[in-house]
């Protein structure tokens, strides 16, 4: 048993060959020993004693703690269906930087009651691999003491961006248990999930476990955190979007106490297996831009995507555009900006760049995979703050002393299936065309894309890598970043080395791309400040938000490339002379018969498409009038044809593309979107076009897959959706006075998959 524990198996499927758990590298054929430590969620005092070997690869080395010793196979995955809470994980994907992940489960039929243990992967883990020791990461309240009143306030500002989507899922109380909220350097992360009881916990309850805080607060923000605790408690504060408005506002504070200075360092290379080179990057290939005393660093990452149709074309104009944008923002004293009004000018600039290219697309007639088009991944250090922008799967990752983070999640099928809770990202990297683009720019209109933003406060030494999957496929930068990117904040290695570095590895092990790399070092001195940092509280607040996700998915904010968020100003209001009673009921027939006429004329000359929203809270209810009736998910009713504006799946093995249509067949009586969620029963019609993934890499013909797609949905074919899961996938309503294609007999729906690139 002893030396069955000790063992750990190469993964290479060529060779499997036993190594020490020391071991880095196979001691036969090289290849990088990945350790993957999994934290076990079960009902039982432990989960079996340390070295104990359980389903016959997971070593035991704490109570909770595992280590697979068969890191190249797939974990058992667990039926979704009978497992509902798992699905809180799964959506939780866009926060794997403070939430785990599901890595598989185990079944112990022997065990008492047939006993299942799941496992997370990637938990708050201390590891000191030379002499086999893993610890727990440090609970919040225990590192509270130690840490500087910077990172005191930048936990407490995590927490804050945490709590409304926990809070969605029924899960927010993990934020309030001391043992699950752990801390590893900067970040916050949650050992596993806890789910909430009958009655979810609410702002207040945040306040009361802050307030515990207090006495260990550094002195230069007690009040700060006293302040704001009772707010919460006392109902001043009422949203997590005033919360963190106000904790910027301390954090701005301190960060006068913080000088940081900034490296970026970029290269790219076509590749052993390209004939050129459709990658590109800013700075330009080989260039190293310091600020100070350059007043502004920018690093930016595309890999283009058309080939020999312009892939190249593509990225250089997407980075040539998003520079002439940045450059204005960046002119703005920092003391002057909104952090949420820059993400969404950030966002502005990356629709600019898409209508730019999909415009040249359009100017020369390109359809379908004759498009170009590009990914992009971009990041902006801003005083104590480091945003990052991306469309596509061109990644960001964030490594610090305590471990390498990745902070963007692809815009892939893959990722997809797992944000809807339809699957384990383990087992969703396995499905054909798991790595073909769901959004890339210059494929379309800025109105159907969604980059997603997010900021991340600094308060220690990092380096962010920008990537395009030249080097992130295969999982490269988890294989290498401890040897190559970590001596740079160590001292012992140059970003400038360490560049040429990565290109090289990408090209040996990896080889089948363009490989494009951005390391952009951030060092930062830190002092704690003699003054006392207050609290500002506003009487009322209209927040914009300025959450990682949520940006990504609010049409509201983002089908509008020219929406701004408005401020009324606080003003009297115009006295007005009074009327004499006997004009005011003339006056308002007279008034109500005008409107009417007006909206009656306006109504005969449009459709009225009203939007859908994907989130039901946020779904319109406007007053209607009875005749006719103008279609909507609000008043869904039976017979009526509904249009998809985006692919959606209907479990794993059926999907539809966009411009496909269903007819509804029966639904509840008298749905709502807030009443509660039920089925939709439909048809499938047609289609009337055929839809275009997005393809990244044109690998040679010698290692070109064939395309496999997912099966279609037939005409006629009957079809069951969750009312809440339809309204989520941003579908919209054919209206009355509009010709139905469910009428006519056409041809089915066709859906194609593209040739996917290595995941």
């Amino acid at each position: 048993m002893e030396n069955d524990a000790a063992t750990l198996y190469c993964p290479n499927e060529n060779c499997q060959a036993a190594n020490p758990l020391t071991h880095k590298f196979c001691q036969r054929c090289s290849t990088p020993l990945p350790k993957n430590y999994l934290w076990a969620v079960v009902d039982a005092p432990s989960v079996g004693s340390p070295g104990e070997i359980l389903a016959d690869r997971y070593l035991i080395l704490d109570k909770f703690v595992l280590l697979d010793t068969k890191p190249g196979l797939l974990a058992l995955t667990p039926e979704l269906d009978n497992l509902q809470p798992l699905r809180a994980y799964l959506r939780l994907i866009p926060y794997r930087l403070h939430v785990p992940q599901v890595y598989g489960v185990i079944f112990l039929a022997d065990a008492p009651s047939h006993r299942e243990i799941l496992l997370l992967e990637k938990p708050p883990l201390l590891v000191d691999d030379t002499i086999q020791q893993v610890h727990l990461g440090c609970e919040l309240t225990t590192a509270w003491r130690d840490a500087t009143s910077m990172r005191q306030l930048n936990w407490l500002w995590q927490i804050a961006h945490l709590w409304q989507p926990l809070a969605s899922e029924g899960v927010a109380s993990s934020l309030l248990d001391s043992y699950v909220l752990r801390v590893e350097g900067s970040l916050v992360r949650l050992l596993d999930l806890r789910f909430d009881t009958a009655k979810s916990p609410e702002l207040p309850q945040l306040g009361e476990f802050w307030q515990q805080l207090v006495s260990d607060a550094k002195p230069a923000i007690a009040k700060f955190v006293e302040q704001v605790s009772l707010a919460l408690i006392q109902g001043e504060i009422n949203s997590t979007d005033q919360l963190i408005g106000v904790l910027d506002g301390g954090l701005a504070g301190l960060g006068r106490s913080q000088t940081p200075t900034i490296k970026i360092i970029t290269k790219t290379d076509t590749g052993p297996s390209r004939q050129r080179n459709e990658d590109a990057c800013s700075p330009p290939s080989g260039t190293l831009v310091s600020k100070p005393p350059q007043p502004t660093a920018l690093a930016i990452v595309c890999d283009g995507i058309g080939g020999h149709e312009g892939g190249n074309v593509a990225s250089n104009l997407a980075i040539e555009t998003i520079q002439q944008q940045v450059q204005q923002l960046t002119k703005v004293p920092y003391d002057h900006i909104d952090p949420s009004q820059l993400l969404y000018d950030l966002e502005k600039a990356v629709a600019i760049a898409n209508d730019k290219i999909s415009q040249r697309n359009d100017g020369e007639n390109r359809q379908g995979r004759q498009r170009m088009g590009t990914t992009l991944v971009m990041a902006l250090p801003v005083a104590h703050e480091m945003y990052i922008t991306h469309v596509g799967d061109s990644r960001a990752y964030w490594i610090t002393r305590h471990g390498c983070y990745q902070v963007t999640l692809d815009d892939d099928v893959a990722s997809r299936e797992v944000r809807l809770g339809y699957a384990i990202y383990r087992e969703a990297v396995q499905q054909s065309a798991a790595g073909s683009l769901v959004q890339a720019l210059g494929m379309g209109p800025s109105t159907s894309l969604h980059p997603t933003s997010g900021r991340f406060m600094l308060d220690e030494d990092a380096v962010f890598l920008l990537t395009s999957d030249g080097l992130s496929d295969f999982d490269r930068v988890e294989e290498y970043w401890e040897t190559e990117i970590l001596p740079i904040l160590v001292g012992e290695a140059s970003i400038t080395n360490v560049v040429d570095r990565l290109v090289e590895i990408a090209n040996a092990k990896n080889g089948h791309d363009n490989v494009t790399v951005a390391l952009v070092h951030y060092q930062v001195e830190y002092w704690e400040p003699e003054i006392t940092i207050k609290a500002v509280i506003p009487k009322s607040y209209s927040a914009k938000t300025a959450d990682f996700t949520s940006r990504a998915t609010d049409p509201t904010l983002l089908n509008n490339p020219n929406h701004k968020t408005q401020v009324i100003p606080d003003k009297e209001p115009i006295k007005t002379s009074s009327l004499p009673l006997q004009w005011i009921v003339p006056l308002v027939i007279v008034v109500a018969a005008a409107s009417l006429g007006l909206f009656m004329k306006q109504f005969r000359s449009q459709s009225w498409p009203f939007p859908i929203f994907s989130n039901p809270i946020q779904t319109l209810n406007p007053t209607i009038p009875a005749t006719p009736t103008l279609r909507s998910l609000a008043n869904l009713d039976r017979d009526w044809v509904i249009k998809t504006n985006n692919q959606i799946s209907f479990g794993k093995n059926q999907s539809l593309p966009p411009n496909s249509f269903l007819q509804v067949l029966s639904t509840k009586p008298d749905p709502k979107p807030t009443s509660g969620d039920f089925s939709v029963n439909m048809r499938v019609c047609t289609n009337k076009s055929t839809p275009t993934p997005v393809n990244t890499t044109n690998p040679p013909a010698s290692s070109q897959a064939p395309s496999k797609s997912k099966p279609v949905l037939k005409p006629e074919k009957t079809v069951s959706i969750q009312f809440e899961q339809l309204n989520r996938f941003g579908v919209s309503v054919l209206q009355s006075d509009t010709p139905s294609p469910c009428n006519a007999t056409t041809q089915p729906p066709v859906i194609q998959s593209p040739n996917t690139s290595p995941t």
